[in-house]
C-alpha cells in the first residue's frame, strides 16, 4: 500500500490537533511537525488554517450527513410524516455508525463532534455549506410535522442535543473511564438504547413558558 501523501497526512494529523486542542489549539507548526511536512504546506494544499479545519470537518461529517439525508428520503417515500422514533433513528444512527466505538478513529471523530457544538472559535462554524443545510432544515420540517406543538428554536436545541448525547457517549465508551459505570456497550446496544432515549426526548411536551 502506498503511503498517504502530503494532504491526507496533513488532514490525519489536523483532524487529530484540532479534536484535541480546538482551533486556536492546534498550531499549523504543530500539524506540519505531526504531519511530517514543511510549515508552507498548509497554505499550499488548503489557503489557511481555517481552509484546513473546513477540509478536516467536511471530511468527517459528509458521510455522516449523506446518510442523514438518504435515511431521511427513504422516510418521506413511504410516508409524509415519518414518527419521531423513526426520524430520531434516521438521524442518531449514522453518527453511531460513523463513531464506532473502540476504535481510535471513532474516538477521533467524537471529539472533533465535541469540540465543533462547543468551540468559541468563529471558523468552527463557518465551515457549513448548502449541504449541512439542506439536511438540517430537512429533519427539522420533518420534526416539526411530527411534533407541531414545538418551536422551530426548541427543535433545533433537541436536535443539538442528539449530536451532543451520541458524540459525547462514543468518547466515553472509547476512553472508557467511568469507574462506577459498567463496562462499556459495544455493538448496536448503546445505538438502539440512544435511540429509545433521544425519541423520548424529542417527543417531550414544549417546555412551558
Amino acid at each position: 500500500m502506498a503511503p498517504p501523501d502530503t494532504r491526507t497526512q496533513l488532514l490525519d494529523a489536523a483532524e487529530r490537533l484540532f479534536a484535541e486542542h480546538g482551533f486556536r489549539g492546534a498550531s499549523v507548526r504543530a500539524i506540519t511537525d505531526l504531519a511530517g511536512a514543511n510549515l508552507a504546506a498548509v497554505g499550499y494544499h488548503f489557503g489557511s488554517k481555517a481552509g484546513l479545519l473546513a477540509e478536516v470537518v467536511r471530511r468527517v461529517v459528509e458521510p455522516i450527513n449523506a446518510a442523514q439525508r438518504a435515511g431521511l428520503d427513504r422516510l418521506l417515500a413511504r410516508t409524509p410524516d415519518p414518527a419521531v422514533a423513526d426520524l430520531v433513528e434516521a438521524f442518531t444512527g449514522p453518527m453511531f455508525d460513523g463513531m464506532p466505538a473502540g476504535e481510535e478513529g471513532g474516538a477521533r471523530t467524537s471529539r472533533l463532534i465535541m469540540r465543533i457544538l462547543g468551540d468559541p472559535a468563529e471558523e468552527m462554524r463557518d465551515w457549513t455549506g448548502a449541504a449541512e443545510a439542506d439536511v438540517g432544515e430537512g429533519f427539522l420540517a420533518a420534526f416539526g410535522r411530527a411534533l407541531p406543538g414545538l418551536s422551530d428554536g426548541e427543535l433545533w436545541f433537541r436536535m443539538r442535543g442528539i449530536l451532543a448525547v451520541a458524540a459525547a457517549d462514543r468518547v466515553e465508551v472509547h476512553n472508557r473511564r467511568v469507574p462506577t459505570c459498567p463496562s462499556p456497550v459495544e455493538g448496536d446496544d448503546a445505538r438502539r438504547w440512544a435511540i429509545t432515549f433521544l425519541a423520548a426526548a424529542m417527543s417531550a411536551p414544549p417546555t412551558a413558558p
